[in-house]
């Protein structure tokens, strides 16, 4: 497993470092195919802001994207807080993965969130760039589960179209491939 080790606004000691990495390595040990670890640590330099230090860690695999972020006002139990966050993810992952093996699915369901009020101009307020790695429609519902979307854009490795999965209010999901 690789990992990489990023800092905004901080320092990187090798005992920062170190520890970093120490802790990163557990999440490879549960059992699933992760191969890539990004751990980005940044500072904040709003002084209203209690806990500004700030670690951001992004795991990658082949059919797997999870994120964890935490924040303290030391940024070793950052880094601790978002392990340990990122090792529930990997572990609730590997158990959907079991389950799906064996062809049950989960019948729990993300709890909705409540809506946030709608502006009187509605506009682009960001922008976001993605990679997209080629799966299967299921492996892209597991990880749109996984991170908590209503929908998830990937390349379709069977057909190798962009396609997008969502999730339908009666709870199933859909397909909507493209043809290029």
């Amino acid at each position: 497993m690789k990992i990489i080790i990023a800092g905004k606004n901080i320092e990187l000691t090798d005992a920062l470092r170190n520890h970093a990495r120490q802790k990163v390595v557990k999440i490879g040990n549960l059992g699933v195919n992760i191969d890539e670890v990004e751990v980005r640590m940044v500072v904040e330099k709003n002084p209203s802001i209690k806990e500004n230090q700030k670690t951001e860690l992004t795991a990658t695999g082949k059919g797997i994207h999870l994120r964890a972020t935490d924040r303290d006002p030391d940024m070793y139990v950052a880094i601790d807080k978002a392990v340990s966050r990122m090792q529930r993810q990997v572990k609730k992952y590997h158990g959907k993965q079991i389950d799906r093996s064996h062809g049950h699915l989960d019948s729990r369901r993300e709890k909705p969130h409540p809506e946030e009020p709608e502006e009187e101009h509605p506009g682009i307020v960001r922008t976001k760039s993605i990679s997209l790695k080629p799966v299967t429609p299921e492996e892209a519902t597991l990880q749109m589960e996984m991170l908590g979307h209503d929908f998830f854009v990937f390349t379709d490795s069977g057909t190798d179209n962009t396609s997008v999965v969502y999730k339908r209010n009666d709870g199933n999901y859909g397909l909507i491939d493209t043809s290029r």
